[in-house]
């Protein structure tokens, strides 16, 4: 069990340190440094505690119950594998949020630096743990939705928005195509576990939606790995700040993509058509990264490339799928990871020490700055895979891989070509970057006098350096057993026999080495003039950045198609638009009702049903009055929708539903007042138009008045559809058989909605939170003018207080009545969960009160007396309901499950209380609040007078 909730405390640690860390103030980085790094240190001694459980194939397993019989529940999966990604995670993190203390200038926003770094360590650790692949495409989304915000972290310049944007496009589109993938791979193996996926590979790869499944995961996962053709994200993310740029590329971002396809190799892979596009993939890109990353000026460009470089090296080895490939690549993606950081960071301190990262520009560094030159001459090193650093050893293994005979197709036979060309350009751009930038004569233009950093700048990289060399030196000693437990995880116990060891004599792998790093010397060496010029000697250079493509693509789908089917399919003017959107509905409604069967055996009349006909007569009454009167009076109108709401809630009552009853009253009542308070938006009318020797306009009622009467037979159709095919013993009964028993109340629908189906309702109440705010804000931003601006202050002041004077006794009325609408809002939501009504009822009712006051009463007496904080009180109810929630997990049971019980009370006895009871009561606030703000949008700017200036806090009053 400690395991187990260890496990839980390495996702929850970074969130919660992420929420602190964002309410630190700007200006000093130490508290944001040691908040940080304390987080990363605990998730170190967290795997360092549980590495015994997970070493030599074993592996620890939590689940959360969530949503269990949709298969959704939140289950966290630590192995080997895993356990040294989150290594990777936590290690180089740490290092990262100290180099940033550092690199940070002391009036950046570092707190929210820190603040979204600390949540990507938790997207990753989510992850990278997830034991239910549903939970893990979300966590992969949620990695694309904070890399978006550290890459515009400077939001002030166009390249980092520019570069964010085109990051979260391409990741997140990815992330739905892999979101449909696990979907499908979920229905063909009947679950969503990872344990019964990566189990079920002989199942998936012969289903006929293989095909489908494979295409629609690799294009997720190459879209965050930046595999060719979905490259082109990475080095426009460049724009981000260097520590950013350390953690995402070389440990974190584009590291997921590698790893989901190394997870699910034993599911997915062993295919012709998995080795045909991972490999050829991972080929191509290994290929391209490394020709570009030549040619680059840019420090961090000439890593970004680099990066997709090793990333298709790690695709292929994924790709050719045997058990020596799925070692090396493992391997590799240590090394990369741990050489690349020290890399970005060491351009990062060569940018802030000098004040450029142009390669043309710089030279001779290692005179001003000995010991970073230093170490970032052994990273290059390692990067190019020179003996006795850990680079070399992971490309001994993945040439070792290529030239093994695999299948021997046309791929299979070009893949020991195209590794050693790939190698030679590796060599060729890292002896680019330690000759440019640390040798020949000393640059005199340099925007700042090149220094070394302070040593704690300096140390992140001192200590990746060491560890470079420490697995180069002693790879066994240093990672062996690590790097077995993690490959058991893939492979499996059935571990071939795999030597890490510096010197395994003259072999294929090693002629390859040395041939690729000739080669890669001449590369430098000759065409330098070539490798000078950079990018804009070579034209085929740019033709292999996709980005221009992908900024044509978006304009052609974002805004060309859209104006062109606009032009094509668009009506003149709102109405025509809605009554095309009805028409469409009219038609799928009428081929989906089609088929049935319409033997409708007629009902016998008696009194009771011609009075209810009478009611609806009236009703109907009602409805064309107000259609009537909209073209003369819009207040007259407005009361006869009132009355045909009034109808439907005596229909509700007839029909024995009088929560349905209670609910539609209340917010007919809100409803009518609200828009009461917005009639003097509407435009004016035009006489010509609306007047009755009008012709178009006569035609124009009758064709709309024909709408309404096919839209209202339409749904008449639906509801005796649903009639007759309803079955027998229907859900309704379930529900009725166990509310009181389950739920512990006698009211279905208040039981329904605060327990057994609470989820909705708070996702409900979500969305009326997003739109209240909406509201608020929409009004706020397009206010119409004041009439009062365009006449005198005395003859306004006059009519002010005529009208005060003609409101006297509605406005007592209303003050009188204000407390008895609160009591009856406490009593209908104490009473709620036996008898109708509830939060939500009891809200609206509350917030009538509330309205009332504005409509009979001047605005600036209510403000006055009634001070509300309507956004506060909206966040308490969504805090409150997601409390009452998640405190069901304290006891071991799923999200909102409800406890009920009788409590004893003095003098009154025993009486029912459940925590839907606390559930509701975060509806009722959540009602209150949202309602109010948008009472205070629209009465602020529809009544006589103007708004009080906002609280400090932005939030309006009431």
């Amino acid at each position: 069990m400690v395991e187990q909730n260890l496990l839980l405390l390495l996702v929850l640690t970074p969130f919660v340190s992420s929420a602190l860390a964002a309410t630190l103030p700007v200006g000093s980085r130490n508290a944001e440094t040691w908040l940080a790094g304390l987080t990363m240190a605990v998730a170190l001694a967290i795997l360092a505690v549980l590495y015994p459980a997970v070493a030599e194939g074993g592996k620890i397993v939590e689940t959360v119950e969530w949503a269990s019989s949709a298969g959704l529940d939140l289950t966290f999966r630590l192995d080997g594998f895993a356990w040294l990604f989150m290594i990777l995670v936590a290690g180089i993190g740490m290092l990262v949020l100290v180099y940033a203390r550092y690199y940070m200038a002391a009036d950046d926003p570092v707190p929210r630096l820190y603040s979204c770094l600390l949540a990507f360590a938790g997207s990753m650790a989510g992850l990278i743990l997830s034991g239910n692949i549903i939970m893990m495409v979300v966590f992969w989304e949620l990695t694309s939705l904070v890399s978006f915000l550290l890459i515009g972290y400077w939001y002030h310049r166009q390249d980092a928005r520019e570069g964010a944007r085109m990051a979260l496009v391409v990741t997140a589109s990815g992330g739905l195509c892999l979101m449909v993938a696990m979907i499908l791979i979920g229905q063909i193996v009947g679950s969503y576990q990872l344990e019964d996926v990566l189990a079920a590979g002989a199942q998936i790869t012969g289903h006929r939606l293989y095909p489908v499944v494979l295409i629609l995961f690799l294009v997720g996962a190459f879209t965050k790995s930046a595999q060719f053709p979905f490259h082109f994200w990475l080095p426009n993310a460049m724009a981000a700040p260097t520590p950013v740029s350390s953690y995402l590329h070389s440990a974190t971002m584009v590291k997921a993509g590698v790893f989901i396809l190394l997870r699910f190799q034993p599911a997915l892979g062993g295919t012709d058509a998995w080795f045909q596009i991972v490999t050829g993939a991972g080929l191509i890109t290994m290929l391209m990264g490394a020709f570009v990353a030549l040619f680059r000026h840019d420090l961090k460009g000439l890593l970004a490339y680099s990066t997709i470089s090793h990333l298709g090296l790690i695709t292929a080895l994924a790709g050719i799928g045997t058990p020596l490939a799925i070692i090396a690549a493992i391997f590799h993606i240590v090394n990369h990871a741990v050489f690349k950081a020290s890399l970005f960071m060491a351009a990062g301190i060569i940018d802030h020490e000098t004040g450029t990262r142009d390669m043309r520009r710089l030279s001779g560094l290692a005179k001003a700055m000995p010991v970073t030159a230093a170490l970032a001459i052994i990273a290059s090193a390692s990067m190019a895979g020179v003996p006795l650093l850990n680079g070399f050893l992971s490309k001994e293994m993945f040439f070792e891989a290529t030239y093994v005979w695999n299948n021997g197709s046309p791929l299979d036979n070009a893949a020991p070509y195209v590794a050693v060309m790939a190698g030679a350009f590796s060599a060729a751009y890292s002896l680019r970057f330690i000759v440019t930038v640390f040798f020949g004569p000393v640059a005199t233009d340099l925007p700042r006098e090149p220094h070394e950093p302070p040593a704690l700048m300096r140390l992140p990289v001192f200590v990746l350096v060491v560890a470079c060399l420490g697995v180069g030196i002693a790879p066994q000693a240093t990672l062996g057993n690590w790097l077995e437990s993690a490959s058991i995880a893939i492979l499996g116990p059935e571990l071939p026999h795999f030597s890490l060891k510096i010197w395994h004599g003259v072999n294929p792998a090693l002629i390859m080495s040395v041939i690729a790093t000739s080669l890669g010397i001449l590369i430098y060496l000759v065409p330098r003039r070539w490798i000078d010029r950079g990018e804009e000697g070579l034209r085929g250079i740019r033709a292999l950045d996709f980005g221009r493509a992908f900024e044509w693509l978006l304009q052609f789908f974002s805004l060309r198609l859209p104006r062109r089917l606009l032009r094509i399919l668009s009506a003149p003017g709102l109405q025509a638009q809605l009554r095309v959107m009805i028409l469409m509905s009219v038609a799928a409604s009428t081929f989906a009702l089609g088929p049935l069967d319409w033997n409708i055996p007629f009902p016998e009349i008696h009194s009771r049903e011609l009075v209810f006909g009478l009611l609806w007569i009236i009703g109907c009454g009602c409805a064309l009055g107000s259609a009537w009167q909209a073209k003369y009076h819009r207040f007259a109108a407005l009361i006869l929708m009132g009355g045909v709401g009034l109808v439907t809630c005596a229909t509700f009552v007839w029909l024995s539903a009088p929560d349905l009853a209670v609910t539609q009253l209340l917010v007919e009542m809100a409803t009518t007042t609200l828009l009461l308070l917005g009639l003097r938006w509407l435009p004016k009318r035009d006489e010509e138009i609306v007047g009755d020797g009008n012709r178009a306009a006569r035609m124009r009622r009758l064709r709309d008045l024909a709408l309404a009467v096919v839209c209202g037979a339409g749904m008449t159709a639906i509801a005796l559809a649903v009639l007759l095919t309803k079955p027998g013993n229907s859900v309704g009964d379930w529900f009725l058989r166990h509310s009181y028993v389950e739920g512990g109340g006698t009211n279905v629908v208040n039981v329904i909605l605060v327990d057994f189906r609470a989820f909705d309702t708070f996702g409900e109440i979500t969305v009326l939170a997003i739109v209240g705010l909406t509201v608020y804000a929409l009004l706020r931003r397009f206010r119409p003018a004041l009439e009062s601006a365009e006449r005198p202050r005395p003859q306004v002041e006059a009519e002010e207080q005529a009208l005060e004077a003609y409101l006297f006794v509605p406005a007592v009325l209303m003050q009188w009545m204000f407390a008895p609408i609160i009591t009856l809002a406490a009593y209908l939501f104490f009473r709620g969960h036996d008898l109708p009504g509830g939060g939500f009822a009891a809200g609206v009712t509350f917030a009538l009160g509330l309205l009332l006051q504005y409509v009979a009463a001047n605005v600036r007496w209510v403000e006055a007396r009634l001070t509300i904080l309507p956004v506060r009180w909206m966040g308490t109810g969504l805090i409150v309901a997601a409390a009452v929630g998640a405190g069901s997990w304290v006891f071991g049971v799923p999200f909102l499950t409800t406890h009920y019980q009788y409590l004893e009370i003095p003098l009154i006895g025993k009486v029912p209380a459940s925590t839907a009871m606390l559930f509701d009561l975060g509806v009722f606030s959540l009602v209150v609040g949202a309602i109010v703000l948008m009472l205070i949008a629209i009465a602020h700017q529809s009544l006589r007078v103007a708004p009080r200036p906002r609280s400090t806090d932005g939030e309006g009053e009431a």
